[in-house]
């Protein structure tokens, strides 16, 4: 059986992408991380969620963006904004090259279990407009890894990176994880993290419409 390794924040896209990984047979291997971020509830989730798929095995691991800042997800004084449909900015939630660092762990991880494949649920169709969630960077990405790992430069094992999601809309996301099985009342999506979920930051924001368009209710609840 092939191996995957699959990023697992615990929110909605990456829970889908394990039940996808799952669905096409890989043998799972999730990564966490335990970055820095403003509250734990995510990686909660992806504890249960590990569990409940019958992961492997789930690594977790201690990185701390904190030290120098620059998001609203991880610096406390930095206010987590209302979300906005029609945004064309790169909001202050976007955490500075986070996705680089998940791949590069993602890969080492890779390499020493022996797997080819790697599992990211990003998309930039319904997205907050992050540069590291767009096919471009992870072209690059993947190219980086394959000339800097000995599986791709020199053993003729390179590593694929998998981006089931990156031209669908969320709302088709949703569908498909319905059509795999996915509890989506496990997940967390909020970068506020309170009780319930907020409703209003932008991740609720994009959540809550694609649930709406996919013609479910979010089984999440929401403060208001």
């Amino acid at each position: 059986m092939k191996k995957a390794v699959v990023l697992l924040s615990g929110g909605l896209d990456s829970t889908t992408a394990l039940y996808l990984a799952k669905s096409k047979g890989y043998d799972l291997y999730a990564i966490s991380f335990n970055y820095g971020q403003r509250h734990d509830k995510e990686l909660d989730c992806a504890k249960n969620i590990a569990e409940m798929v019958d992961v492997s095995e789930h690594i977790i691991v201690d990185t701390n963006m904190r030290a120098w800042g620059g998001s609203a997800l991880t610096d406390s004084n930095i206010e987590v904004p209302e979300g906005k449909q029609d945004n064309n900015e790169i909001p202050v939630t976007y955490v500075p090259a986070r996705n680089m660092l998940f791949l590069s762990y993602a890969a080492s991880y890779a390499e020493v279990i022996g797997a080819q494949d790697i599992f990211i649920g990003v998309s930039e169709v319904d997205y907050s407009g992050y540069v590291d969630c767009r096919q471009e960077f992870l072209d690059a990405m993947e190219n980086a890894i394959n000339k800097g790992t000995v599986c791709g430069a020199e053993e003729g094992r390179p590593i694929k990176i998998h981006a089931p999601f990156i031209n669908m809309t969320k709302a088709e996301e949703i569908k498909l994880g319905m059509e795999l099985g996915v509890d989506y009342s496990l997940t967390w999506s909020c970068y506020r993290g309170e009780g319930n979920a907020c409703g209003s930051c932008d991740s609720c924001v994009l959540r809550l419409q694609a649930f709406e368009e996919a013609g479910y209710e979010d089984p999440v609840e929401y403060q208001d």
